[in-house]
């Protein structure tokens, strides 16, 4: 039960429940860190699973679970903060504010008071979460691929929305014209109904684990990773949501070559 590669899950869950600690009190660059802590624990949960020829259903099953709070709950709840700053237009410029926010929106909410219902959009990200992962478990396609945006992947594009809020100029999101349109509540709320559904599509996505690390076969994840390290070189904060747009385009460009050779 004990192992190590079962105690790198377990980490995994703890970087999440950190997370959702950080955000609910207004520290979102430091809740997107614990995302961050915690996708490293899941790589090497698998990777050591593999050298160790350790494996098991009850690995699988807690790979689920954490993965449930990491990259299901944790990432509904930093949205749902950085909806609940943007309605009430706040300054993003320290943990302070944000909480103050945060508080101030639940306390009117639980009171039954007039308040925005945006901000609970965000809990679409954990509420389709559960039924990917539940999905990716029974389903016998997924062994090789994807069908569907996994769970770490849709966490990772939105990882970059606070990170941007946290590091932009103070006052750059309510002026800049494309900041302005982006962090616009509503239609930020529509980015996030649909990445989720994402979560549960059919769309073929490649995977990027490496069974040998030769050029054959692996061009398309080699070209992934060479134009996502020059986006983060680029792009810095907005590298994230970029990059998994590139994994989509990049797949639904394989998926079509597939279907024009078969043709």
């Amino acid at each position: 039960m004990f192992n190590l590669p079962n105690l790198f899950t377990a980490g995994n869950l703890m970087a999440g429940i950190a997370s959702i600690i950080c955000a609910l009190n207004g520290y979102l660059d430091y809740a997107v860190y614990a995302i961050f802590l915690g996708a490293l624990f899941d790589f090497l949960d698998g990777l050591v699973a593999r050298i160790l020829k350790v494996s098991g259903e009850m690995g699988k099953q807690l790979d689920s679970l954490a993965d449930m709070v990491t990259f299901g709950v944790a990432p509904g709840i930093f949205m749902m903060v950085v909806l609940i700053g943007l309605t009430q237009s706040i300054e993003f410029v320290s943990h302070e504010f944000i909480a103050l926010a945060v508080d101030h929106w639940l306390n009117l909410f639980l009171e039954g008071k007039s308040v925005s219902w945006i901000p609970l959009i965000a809990l679409v990200i954990p509420f389709l979460s559960i039924f990917r992962l539940a999905k990716f478990n029974l389903d016998k396609r997924q062994t090789e691929s994807f069908i569907g945006v996994p769970t770490p992947a849709v966490t990772l594009f939105f990882t970059s929305f606070p990170l941007v809020l946290v590091l932009s100029e103070t006052g750059d999101i309510y002026t800049d014209n494309i900041y302005s349109l982006v962090f616009n509540p509503v239609f930020l709320s529509l980015i996030i109904v649909a990445m989720s559904i994402l979560l549960i599509s059919e769309i073929p996505l490649f995977s990027l684990k490496f069974k040998k690390f030769g050029w054959k076969n692996n061009q398309l994840r080699y070209l992934f990773l060479l134009i996502s390290l020059i986006f983060i070189l680029l792009f810095t904060a907005w590298a994230l949501a970029l990059i998994v747009f590139l994994y989509l385009i990049l797949s639904l460009i394989e998926n079509y070559v597939l279907k024009t050779q078969k043709a």
